[in-house]
């Protein structure tokens, strides 16, 4: 498989690091105790273990990324990789706070400020590998139409300058993690910690790289897009080759309608949350108006006192 060079040098929109971050989704201030809770499930004399999450199958045969990407790799990545993900994970949460949770809040909680808590790598890889075959298709490849591509022209220049800057963040992460198109609408810091990209620009997107099994949401991102940059997404096929592996994803993989799909869905959690905190600031300021007028009548009705003696 021939696949174009991706061209390198180009400065990243933010260099992420997991030092930072919180999803401002959820309440900022929980705190997470990593302990385990009294049950009283046993069988024969064993934990009864329940698992929470599935191995989600992607949307297609496991041949059917053929010739690009192979049968082979799926069963390795797929069958082996992602699976030791989630079995790991039934295996850390059976019991705990995160017990019950969407796998999105645990990702989101154990993050932890960067301070990682135990289940985070495996409840991320979990998210992160289900976006990633969801991201893909067989005869996928091509140029997105519509609002998404309008958008990536403005914020990117042209589609062009958009595969550009994201071959070149996939191809220079540096050992082990994942590449990420995603869309930023968030115009506060994150919950308890500093966005990682200050910015006055809004709702636009973003190509930001991330270490080992980090996720954009942790930063109140909405993802769109991921490539697998661990050797193991690509080494039977390719080697060493990880640019090869690039080119072949952008060109012949991607779920363009997917991605837009994403889009949309981002772009309507934006405009509610903005429509809520709309909401939440009339109460306040209705709240402050009654608050005022009662202290208003309360000195009236003390002057009144005052003159009546």
């Amino acid at each position: 498989m021939v696949g174009a060079t991706a061209t390198a040098g180009l400065s990243l929109t933010c260099a992420l690091l997991p030092c930072q971050g919180y999803r401002g989704g959820l309440a900022a201030t929980r705190s997470l105790e990593w302990r385990k809770k009294k049950r009283q499930c046993m069988r024969k004399g064993s934990p009864l273990i329940n698992a929470k999450f599935d191995l989600k199958p992607p949307p297609y045969p496991l041949n059917g990324l053929e010739p690009h990407m192979s049968r082979e790799t799926l069963e390795y990545h797929w069958g082996m990789h992602h699976r030791s993900y989630v079995e790991s994970l039934n295996r850390q949460i059976v019991g705990t706070e995160l017990d019950g949770m969407t796998l999105e809040d645990i990702v989101i909680l154990s993050y932890n400020k960067g301070d990682l808590l135990p289940a985070f790598n495996n409840a991320a890889q979990i998210c992160n590998h289900d976006f990633f075959w969801e991201s893909m298709k067989p005869g996928g490849g091509g140029k997105p139409s519509g609002d998404l591509l309008e958008l990536i022209e403005r914020d990117f220049g042209s589609f062009e300058g958009f595969i550009k800057e994201f071959k070149s963040a996939a191809s220079t992460q540096f050992g082990s993690g994942w590449v990420w198109l995603a869309y930023k609408a968030n115009r506060l810091d994150v919950g308890n910690a500093m966005n990682p990209c200050p910015s006055d620009e809004d709702k636009r997107l973003v190509v930001v790289k991330c270490p080992n099994a980090v996720n954009p949401l942790v930063w109140d991102y909405s993802p769109l897009l991921t490539i697998d940059v661990w050797e193991h997404a690509y080494y039977l096929d390719f080697q060493n080759q990880r640019v090869d592996y690039i080119s072949v994803f952008m060109e012949e993989l991607v779920s363009w309608e997917v991605v837009s799909s994403r889009l949309v869905t981002a772009k309507a959690q934006a405009a509610e949350r903005e429509r809520e905190e709309e909401r939440s600031k009339r109460d306040e300021e209705e709240d402050n108006t009654a608050d005022g007028k009662a202290v208003e009548m309360y000195l009236a009705s003390d002057t009144d006192d005052s003159e009546a003696e």
